[in-house]
């Protein structure tokens, strides 16, 4: 089947804006648009997706990196948990029914609308690594790694948020880590799913270098853009796509 090319690279360039700017993969938005725009099954839009979420986090945690916005310690610990879950989540992508996965994906993306609306709090700095601390970051890297391999997101989602208020890292410094982290989790979820034949290697090439140069640019908006204006249009982007994948699946 032909790739709609104009769709596929809007669909990658906005994806790669929103990973910049939130520290994200971007497969919060890629796979509900492959689902919707570009008519790719639920399950491979999730294998195709954190395939092409590699080159946009490369580029996107460099704009982060010269700006001096990276925990490497915490990203490093919280790597080792991620790799680890990503494979995981690749296998129950095969085993699980894809009504329940919509809907989980749906719900996914309400979940994480809700949170954006509330504002939370500035932290200044992460907890000295100790013990606990350390554990803390593999069981948190653990939890986005099987959700990055089971939704094709690159677990941002959940970095980002629990970084800040569980683990006191500041806001910019927890996106750039989340992106940090979010790129050997593609790469461990992405060779699980193209040893299984899930990924659609064509359509991810478009859309990752679609998203490059946005994905960058957005590292550098992040910390300018006012939160509750990124926030807001974020939250109202995933209620819709939610909403839309939700109805065209009970249409199948």
């Amino acid at each position: 089947m032909p790739i709609p090319l104009g769709r596929a690279i809007a669909v990658g360039a906005l994806a790669g804006g929103l990973s910049g700017l939130f520290g994200v993969g971007g497969g919060i938005l890629m796979v509900p648009g492959m689902v919707l725009l570009l008519g790719v099954d639920q399950r491979r839009a999730s294998a195709t997706s954190l395939a092409a979420i590699i080159p946009i986090a490369a580029l996107g945690v460099t704009g982060y990196a010269l700006q001096g916005e990276i925990d490497v310690a915490a990203g490093a610990l919280l790597a080792v948990g991620a790799v680890v879950g990503a494979p995981v989540g690749a296998r129950l992508l095969e085993r699980v029914p894809l009504a329940p996965l919509r809907w989980g994906f749906a719900a996914l993306l309400v979940a994480s609308a809700i949170r954006l609306l509330f504002e939370l709090p500035e932290p200044t700095a992460r907890e000295a690594l100790s013990v606990v601390v350390a554990a803390e970051l593999v069981a948190l890297g653990l939890a986005s790694g099987v959700l990055a391999g089971l939704f094709g997101v690159g677990g941002g989602i959940i970095l980002v948020p629990a970084q800040m208020l569980l683990l006191g890292i500041a806001p910019a410094v927890a996106k750039g880590t989340s992106l940090f982290v979010i790129i050997p989790t593609a790469i461990a979820g992405t060779a699980q799913n193209l040893r299984r034949g899930n990924a659609d290697v064509r359509l991810a090439t478009v859309l990752g270098l679609s998203g490059l140069l946005v994905s960058f640019a957005g590292a550098f908006a992040a910390t300018r853009l006012p939160d509750a204006v990124a926030n807001g249009l974020f939250a109202l982007l995933m209620v819709v796509s939610a909403a839309r994948m939700v109805t065209q699946g009970r249409g199948r």
